[in-house]
């Protein structure tokens, strides 16, 4: 009896052992889970989850620079701000996404697609819009949250989707009857911002918000404009306003 309990005893001990050290290599492996998954907080509010793929060493391989180069290439085409606009020759209202780029974020490209309403025409129509911005400075307002950009200014092409609108004149008119496409339009603009920097404790899809004004016109106004002097300034200026949502 005290050989088989002596057995026995010597059974459990092991089994003991075999659970401590299966449980202790699941806390190691938990804890290296843990390190891999942090969370990484950068200077610039950045949040990301560290890869070691993309982490070059002197020791990298040449497939290691490979996937690297690879990933920060199309990491460029991730938008950074969405964008809606009232008005601006664009249609009624328009919405779309861009980039901001440069030393200071100074240059921003935008796409938009805005809807113009059939007004005295047959139907509503489609419109898209390349816009490229300059905003030449950013001002703190003491020490608050917001800050302004006193000036900024760019040009945009925009188009309307339609047979209707044709970039050369069709054969129907006389050559030259026009001498302009009634599809695309390019415009030229001035405005204002004032940007609000959301806290990070209150963050959920925007690091600021910024509202903006526009003063623009286009080639076919300031055309009219020198050859018909009856014409106002409202006649070939159009005021515009919008927000931007700053995502990264």
């Amino acid at each position: 009896m005290s050989m088989k309990w002596s057995t026995i005893e010597r059974r459990l001990r092991r089994a003991v052992l075999f659970l401590v050290g299966c449980t202790a290599a699941c806390q190691a492996s938990l804890l290296s889970a843990q390190e891999r998954d942090t969370i990484v907080v950068v200077k610039h509010d950045t949040v990301y989850l560290p890869r070691p793929a993309d982490t070059l060493s002197a020791s990298s391989t040449r497939y290691e620079r490979r996937v690297h180069r690879y990933r920060s290439r199309w990491e460029v085409l991730i938008p950074t701000h969405t964008k809606l606009q009232f008005a601006g020759n664009m249609g009624l209202l328009s919405v779309g996404t861009g980039w901001d780029y440069g030393k200071r974020n100074q240059w921003e490209t935008d796409l938009l697609f805005g809807i113009l309403p059939k007004y005295d025409s047959n139907r509503t129509k489609l419109t898209f819009t390349v816009k490229q911005n300059y905003i030449p400075w950013k001002l703190p307002i003491g020490e608050s949250d917001f800050s302004a950009e006193p000036l900024t200014c760019g040009l945009y092409l925009n188009t309307v989707f339609g047979d209707e609108f044709w970039v050369h004149e069709p054969e129907r008119y006389p050559q030259g009857y026009y001498g302009f496409s009634s599809k695309v339009r390019i415009h030229v603009f001035l405005g204002q911002r004032l940007t609000y920097t959301i806290p990070a404790r209150y963050r959920v899809t925007a690091r600021a918000v910024t509202l903006f004004y526009e003063v623009s016109t286009c080639d076919l106004y300031v055309v009219s404009a020198f050859t018909n002097r009856y014409l106002r300034p409202h006649d070939y200026l159009c005021l515009s306003f919008g927000v931007k949502l700053q995502l990264f």
